[in-house]
């Protein structure tokens, strides 16, 4: 495992209520790379897969006019060219699997998924149809820190969906991403604690079910955001100068940095609209909503 001694050691601490940032994420994603080792350079691409999975749907979406957001490696070229080669597949010929050696898996498996239905609504959202099998590819990856933190990151999106389904009486099978025994939990389970039992203290349970019955919905978001803070301190505590602590540093940035552009109105207005839109039974989610406004 390399070690970043001397990057670590210069940079300037970050606290929660910080309202000004050393670094812009995206400064910091760019000065980081040229230090990282090959292998850990590759780890940290799970988390730029992020922006791949939004400009391949988009651009699946809209062909014409989706404009490539920056961040990502995927081009709208590259994606016309996958599309292609997953056609030629469905019908029948013979392509290597050296063809699809730049593409990640999932997003093969999507592609498939999306000419097979030629893209029409689902009851179950592309976006979380696509989110699914990105979580399960990442939280497949041998890096234990970040194998959990995408897990962390699932759990909550998930059960707070499960929470707000339960509150309006929507159904969870539409909105639970991922196939793993917690998420199972969460769509069948009628349980306060989803019969999670012994798991729940590590799930974060009982602070979910109180902040899903939280009123103000900014200083909701915030507690979310401060209990992943948390855990990422607890996470690395022993890690200081690992890559993870890198990986840390860049994941709170991402947070300071919402926080610096999201107001108050903004927030309440994107969760309520979204809230109306499930309940009239839009493919617009609530994790879709997670996924936008909590990193």
């Amino acid at each position: 495992m390399s070690k970043y001694y001397y990057l670590v050691a210069g940079l300037p601490n970050l606290a929660f209520d910080d309202k000004k940032l050393p670094y812009a994420p995206s400064a910091f994603k760019e000065e980081l790379f040229a230090h990282l080792s090959s292998k850990d350079a590759r780890l940290f691409g799970l988390f730029a897969l992020r922006t791949d999975n939004k400009n391949l749907l988009e651009h699946l979406r809209q062909p014409a006019s989706w404009e490539f957001q920056p961040g990502g490696s995927l081009t709208a070229e590259a994606a016309d060219h996958y599309m292609e080669l997953v056609t030629q597949e469905r019908e029948g010929e013979r392509v290597s699997k050296q063809a699809f050696s730049g593409l990640p898996p999932y997003l093969h498996a999507f592609l498939r998924l999306w000419q097979e239905s030629a893209g029409e609504a689902s009851p179950i959202a592309w976006e979380d149809r696509l989110a699914a099998l990105y979580y399960a590819y990442a939280m497949g990856c041998k890096n234990r820190f970040a194998a959990e933190w995408f897990a962390l990151n699932l759990n909550v999106n998930n059960t707070l969906a499960a929470l707000t389904c339960r509150k309006f009486g929507l159904d969870r099978n539409l909105y639970i991403v991922g196939q793993t025994a917690v998420c199972e939990h969460l769509r069948t389970s009628n349980a306060r604690d989803f019969d999670l039992g012994d798991q729940a203290e590590a799930l974060h349970l009982d602070e979910l079910l109180r902040l899903a019955d939280e009123t103000d919905l900014m200083r909701r978001e915030k507690a979310i955001d401060q209990l992943k803070w948390n855990w990422l301190d607890e996470a690395t505590e022993s890690k200081v100068f690992d890559f993870e602590s890198l990986l840390a540093y860049y994941f709170k940035l991402e947070m300071l940095e919402r926080w610096a552009t999201l107001d108050r109105e903004t927030g309440e207005q994107a969760f309520r609209t979204l809230v109306g839109k499930m309940k009239k039974g839009s493919d617009k989610t609530l994790d879709e909503f997670k996924r936008n406004n909590t990193k």
